[in-house]
């Protein structure tokens, strides 16, 4: 079912879900959402499968407008969005009628919000998601950004039956300085003692070198002991490594699989999917937990997942 024709396509607009696993031995990345938590939530405001495809927008937003009757949720970073120049909510479930042109401005906190609509995006899967990876060209329409005069399609469901909004207590704020928790390792023997001090203690700013496949972050410089290469080896989203100029690289989303500078920590999952919402200029500090600490929070980010799919049953 054609849903919405792209009018202006954003800076960075893609076809988003929670992303493609089990193939990562082949050389393929996960990708799906930075923000797990708002594309999410913007599912479950529309009564859809958590993981059904989204628009994930990049800082400025696409202009959409409706083929169609159906309803839609914008969640995550600040957006402000308008229909037909009208300013309307975010975190709840909003009607749209045909004819009608969504819109919104430059994300004023955070990077990134998410555009669910009813019945879920439909576009081909690709290995089991149909997440976009830009640099691979496949997943979403084409393997790329939206552009202007592409037609969105949808799943063909029944409407739903009334509209439903977040708590305003669980809605997220997406403010600098960004806390992201982490597991020290798999290589932090490669670093000086104060290396690592100075990696929990200090402020590493977001450079503009920065995208879906990784922060390139700037601050005080963390020591090596000796060597500051390895033999490339298996690398995940939250992996942070730190090459020859001692400047941390955080791995995102659309990561390579394998990397060959060592990597002094991890950050964990719900951390990860919070920084999602970083931006350039954005200051990130580094805090250490335990293994047990990171289980325990890993296990509280689904908890609360559950518990927001409940209140908006």
């Amino acid at each position: 079912m054609k849903v919405f024709q792209v009018l202006k396509s954003g800076f960075l607009t893609t076809v988003q879900d929670l992303g493609r696993y089990g193939y990562l031995k082949y050389g393929v990345p996960i990708s799906g959402a930075m923000d797990t938590f708002s594309l999410v939530t913007a599912n479950f405001l529309v009564k859809n499968d958590p993981g059904a495809a989204c628009l994930e927008a990049t800082l400025i937003g696409p202009e959409l407008q409706a083929l169609t009757d159906t309803q839609i949720a914008i969640t995550g970073g600040g957006a402000s969005p308008k229909i037909n120049g009208q300013n309307v909510p975010m975190w709840r479930t909003l009607k749209v009628q045909e004819g009608d042109v969504i819109s919104s401005e430059k994300i004023k906190s955070g990077c990134r919000f998410y555009l669910s609509i009813r019945g879920g995006i439909n576009t081909p899967l690709i290995l089991g998601s149909r997440s976009t990876y830009v640099r691979g060209k496949f997943g979403g329409i084409n393997g790329r950004p939206l552009k202007a005069g592409d037609i969105i399609e949808c799943f063909d469901v029944h409407p739903v039956e009334k509209a439903y909004a977040l708590p305003e207590e669980l809605t997220p704020e997406f403010k600098s300085p960004f806390t992201a928790h982490v597991v020290l390792g798999p290589q932090k023997s490669m670093f000086t003692k104060e290396g690592i001090k100075i990696f929990l203690s200090s402020q590493y700013k977001v450079t503009i070198e920065a995208d879906r496949m990784g922060y390139r972050l700037e601050g005080p410089k963390i020591e090596h002991k000796a060597n500051v290469e390895i033999v490339s080896d298996a690398i995940l989203p939250g992996a942070v490594q730190v090459p020859k100029n001692g400047q941390p690289i955080l791995i995102m989303r659309d990561a390579q699989t394998t990397g060959g500078y060592p990597k002094i920590a991890t950050v964990i999952a719900p951390d990860v999917s919070l920084l999602g919402q970083a931006k350039p200029d954005d200051i990130i500090v580094f805090s250490e937990i335990s293994l047990r600490q990171a289980r325990e929070r890993f296990i509280k980010f689904y908890k609360l997942l559950s518990s927001v799919r409940k209140i908006l049953k």
